[in-house]
């Protein structure tokens, strides 16, 4: 008789008790008949054993685990050993495995928490109907966020308006944005053919483009129209508004409702954007520099099959873009047939 394991022995004995440890566990649910008719390589998987037409289902688990244990060594004492560890063990299992309650211990260890962090960490993408409901509304305003998860979406006019982030300017701007909010990017464009300017120039930055002053005022109101304009978050931001040499040199506080994103909020950093050179500094202060949770769990959602443009300045001629084939890109100012993807926030009024 040996009295050791062989590798072969030590990993069919770790594998079959260290479902005990930590290890996510499998489940058999079936008949008491179902069962015994297994065998007990196939047993040996399960730690949550749910028989239906016998309660007496823990005594179950632990003598097949060791039965298990006992054919997985050569040695009668480490057998010994390993069936007073699960024995003693038992009352924790039973404490834990209760039938039928399985599902609540598992929902206590992950119980769902309120408020932003919580319900940023979690994409789901259900479909939440034709409208926001006041159940909804209240549970923004209260900053629970209540059944409301990254990539959920609302479908109002044949627009898919998909949550990006919760609270993402909480706090932020020369006002702080005090009000509990959802972020929402279309899942396709909303305007599309728009031009940043007539001709190619990056002049007055973002503030000062054709399309912040006039082009995205037909997209704003098709938002507006299908949440009702009490429902749009107006926070402050920090906006370019000066272009030196093809570099932002300067930039403005402005109320902001709907705008188009930048690189940062797309991409989670600066791609085409100017950076310093040793002796410039580019005006590239901005409130928006951490990328939505929603392209952090989904990064496939950045590319929709279109263009559409970033209001970051990269050149005298060319404003930042989002490609069609999904690589990050930039077009010349004046350049038609890209579209108009806008971000907002939602707010209760």
């Amino acid at each position: 008789m040996k009295n050791f394991m062989s590798f072969g022995d030590a990993e069919t004995l770790f594998t079959k008790i260290g479902l005990l440890f930590g290890k996510r566990p499998s489940t058999f649910t079936g008949t008491k008949a179902e069962w015994e008719a297994l065998t007990d390589e196939v047993k040996a998987q399960y730690v949550i054993v749910n028989i239906t037409d016998d309660d007496d289902f823990v005594g179950n688990i632990v003598d097949e685990l060791i039965k298990g244990c006992r054919s997985a060594v050569t040695s009668n004492a480490v057998a010994l050993a390993i069936e007073n560890f699960i024995t003693k063990s038992v009352d924790d299992l039973e404490n834990y495995y209760v039938k039928d309650d399985v599902d609540a211990k598992v929902a206590a260890r992950l119980a769902v928490q309120a408020g932003a962090g919580f319900h940023n960490s979690i994409f789901r993408g259900k479909y939440l109907g034709n409208e926001v409901t006041a159940d909804q509304y209240d549970a923004i305003a209260a900053g629970t966020f209540d059944d409301l998860y990254i990539g959920d979406y609302w479908t109002i006019g044949g627009v898919n308006y998909r949550i990006a982030d919760f609270d993402y300017w909480y706090n932020a701007g020369d006002t702080a944005c005090d009000k509990h909010h959802v972020v929402i990017v279309p899942d396709a464009n909303i305007g599309s053919n728009q031009q940043m300017n007539d001709t190619n120039v990056t002049t007055g930055g973002y503030i000062g483009s054709k399309m912040y002053t006039t082009n995205i005022a037909t997209v704003r109101s098709t938002i507006k129209s299908a949440f009702g304009n009490a429902h749009i978050l107006v926070h402050r931001e920090l906006f370019t508004n000066t272009v030196t040499n093809g570099i932002p040199t300067a930039g403005a506080w402005v109320d902001s409702d709907i705008d188009l994103m930048n690189e940062p909020m797309v991409y989670g950093s600066y791609i085409f954007a100017p950076a310093p050179n040793g002796s410039t500094i580019p005006y590239l202060y901005t409130i928006d520099k951490s990328q939505l949770n929603l392209f952090k769990h989904r990064p496939d959602l950045i590319t929709t099959r279109q263009h559409y443009w970033l209001r970051d300045v990269v050149s005298s001629a060319s404003f930042a873009c989002v490609d069609y084939d999904g690589y990050a890109d930039h077009y010349y100012s004046s350049r038609p047939g890209i579209g108009v993807r806008p971000a907002f926030g939602l707010v209760k009024e």
